[in-house]
Order: C-alpha cells, then structure tokens, then sequence
C-alpha cells in the first residue's frame, strides 16, 4: 500500500472509531432533490450494446436505488451487528463512510479505502441499499426514533423453521449489480471500512437470469419454473408513491423511505420434482410455460377465482397460491423483488436452493403480514417450501452530496 493511500485508510478508521465523525456540514434537501431511479438502457438494450459493465444508476436523490430500480442479475444482503460499545457517533461514522463509498463505486471510482481500485471501473448499474434493524436506534439511545413497524415479524409456527444464521441484524447492505465481480468487490470494500465498529452477522447471495437472457423482458422465472412476481404495484399507478414509501407519519426522519422484509425460503426440489405438471400448476394457480392464471390465456390477465369447472371445482383451487396471496384489499399490496439461491448441499441435504423473498413496503405490519398471516394457514406450495430466514429493515430515504444515508434518525 502506497503511503498516501495507507494514510488515507488510517484516518478512515480513527474517523469510525472516534469523536470526529460528528464534525463537517451537512447539505440539506434542497430544490435540485431528484429521487434516485434508473437512467440507463433496459437489460435487453444493454446486453445488446455492450453497455453492460458501464451502466450506472444515480446514487444520490430523494430515495435510496435499490428498491423501484429495474433488479440486476447479482444481488448480496449483508447483515451487520453494531458493536456493544459503539456510540451514535460511531454509527453516524460508519453510515458516513457507507455514503461515501456507495456513491463512488455506483459510479465506476473506487472507494476510499480501495486496494483494489481496478474492480471499480464497471459497475454494472450496481447499487448499495442501507437498511436499519429493529434494535439499532435503541442501542445508540434513540430507540423512541424507531417507526412502530420496525419489529421482526410475528411467528408463523405452521410454516417458519427460521435459523439465527440467516436471521436478524442491525444493519442492512443490499448490493446488487449485473456483474457478479462488482457486486463481491463492492461488499468486500463496503466490509473492510467499517471493521471495529460493526461485525458482519449473514450473507444471503441471490441471482436472476443473466442480462438479455430473456429479450422480452417478461417476469423471472424462480427455481421451480414459476414466473415469479407477476403481480406488483406499477410506478404508473396512482398510489403507487403511498403504498412504497412512508409518509412520516409515523416518524418525520422516514418519510420517503420503505421497508424491506427479507424471507429466505428453502425450495425442496427433490419432492417438487416428483409431481407432475399439472398438480405443479394446480398448486401455484398458474400455467408454468406463460404464467398465465388457470381461468386466463396471459400472464398479467386477471384471475377469476370464483371460476367453475364442469364438474363444479373452483378452476383455480382456494388453496394454491395465487388465492392466498391474493390482496383482499389495496392496502394489501408489496413490491416484490426475489433472487434466487442455490447453494452447496449441506450433510443430509440432496439440494440447497431457495428464494430470497424480498419484498418492500410502506408499513409492513399493515401490507405484508396479512398476506403472510394466510399463507402460513394455508398454502399449497408449504407442501415444498419452509422459511428458514426473516428479518426486516427500515430503508431510510436517500441523501444529496455531502450528506448521507440516516442523517435524520440519528442528527435531527
């Protein structure tokens, strides 16, 4: 390490291990705020071109990229435990550093602590997401600060086989991009900066089809050959704005922000593979090779649930998935963003592989549990999934330059 840089990495760690990570201005919201969303070319386009590897999403703006922002192939969700001696400032140091960092490598720089700064130069429309757990602001004495949501879900004992390992966490790091280096160069720089005052607690590694694997730019499909995400809410919508991000009602530092619940769900392969298609279709409610509903010809058509077969059988079963799912009421609606995994047998194990389940919303209490609350009673696909995983984060709203992510709950 060349002496300026050695210098430069030293004062980063006594910036996140000392008093002065309270020191600098700050730059407020002002009248150029632009939420941060995707500016470049759709996948298609960009595998043709051969943009791929230059693409780059804006970082700064009114919300955090990462959540409305087109999902990439490559995603990482590192969860992190604050230190039991760490003060406010020690957090504010490391969620400086974390803005600092994320908003030079989105951009193809490298970060500021880098020792491998060539693994910057494409970043693959990559982009870092942060995220607070349920006890953070309580462990720096703010834990009035806190949205009443930010709890982890209630226990689903029909369904949930949740293991510490892939649940919980004080703080989130969602990265993702569409080069699997980027996206590991990235979470190891992220990592490395903050060493001391956070440890890390899981690592969950997702995927999607590749770039122009699918030029039609349907729904992806997961490891069960389902489409999967066909019903979500549209930026085209209405209340699109108020059912994905908060208000501030609750808590005036979150408005602008959302939530996301993380579920990791092991798929058992071996037995789904055992049944034939037509039970497959049956107990998701789909067809497997359009992703249309049973009652329609196209994956986005309407289900008809009160449908009837000749021989007087609700065509799309009351138990299959879709019916379950289904919003009883607007209220009852998420952003779905899953990633799939597949991952080394373990001892006993014949395969490894699942679904990230990430979902965003404004209160998940009032958007997700519902939905969740009936699927655990009832669903045919518990037959070959078992949740493993669950934890749920507060997504603060973005920043400007010179500023950073969760000034609000931790400064005002």
């Amino acid at each position: 390490m060349a002496s300026s840089d050695r210098g430069r990495h030293l004062g980063r760690r006594g910036f996140l291990t000392g008093g002065a990570a309270l020191a600098g201005g700050v730059v407020g919201f002002g009248a150029g705020d632009r939420t941060a969303h995707s500016t470049s070319p759709d996948r298609a386009t960009l595998a043709d071109s051969g943009a791929v590897g230059d693409a780059r999403e804006p970082f700064y703006g009114l919300r955090q990229a990462g959540v409305t922002t087109a999902p990439q192939t490559h995603a990482v969700f590192l969860a992190f435990d604050l230190d039991q001696n760490a003060r406010r400032e020690n957090l504010i140091g490391v969620l400086r550093t974390w803005t600092q960092d994320a908003a030079r490598l989105t951009q193809g720089r490298s970060g500021l602590a880098d020792l491998q700064p060539e693994l910057a130069d494409n970043p693959a429309r990559l982009t870092v997401t942060i995220g607070f757990g349920p006890d953070l602001l309580g462990k720096v004495g703010l834990g009035d600060r806190s949205p009443q949501w930010l709890r982890p879900l209630p226990a689903f004992p029909q369904i949930d086989r949740l293991e510490d390992r892939w649940t919980g966490g004080d703080l989130l790091l969602q990265i993702c991009a569409d080069d699997p280096i980027t996206v590991s160069h990235a979470s190891r720089v992220l990592a490395f900066g903050v060493r001391g005052v956070v440890t890390q607690r899981w690592a969950q590694r997702g995927f999607r089809r590749a770039v122009g694997t699918d030029p039609s730019g349907r729904t992806q499909r997961n490891l069960f050959g389902q489409l999967d995400g066909t019903v979500n809410p549209a930026p085209t919508e209405s209340d699109f704005e108020t059912l994905l991000f908060s208000d501030g009602a609750d808590q005036r530092w979150m408005r602008g922000g959302t939530s996301l619940v993380l579920r990791r769900i092991r798929m058992t392969m071996t037995t789904w593979e055992e049944i034939d298609r037509h039970s497959r279709e049956l107990s998701v409610g789909r067809k497997l090779d359009s992703g249309a509903p049973l009652t329609g010809a196209v994956e986005h058509d309407p289900a008809d649930f009160e449908a009837m077969n000749n021989v007087g059988l609700t065509v799309i079963p009351a138990e299959s998935h879709i019916a379950r799912a289904h919003s009883r009421n607007r209220t009852e609606t998420i952003l779905r963003r899953p990633y799939n995994y597949d991952d080394t047998p373990e001892p006993g194990q014949t395969s490894n592989s699942g679904q990230l389940f990430a979902a965003y919303q404004a209160d998940p209490v009032r958007q997700l549990v519902p939905i969740q609350q009936r699927l655990a009673e009832q669903d045919m696909l518990n037959t070959w999934t078992v949740p493993i995983g669950s934890a749920v984060f507060a997504i603060p709203p973005g920043c400007q330059d010179g500023d950073y992510i969760g000034r609000g709950a931790l400064e005002d």
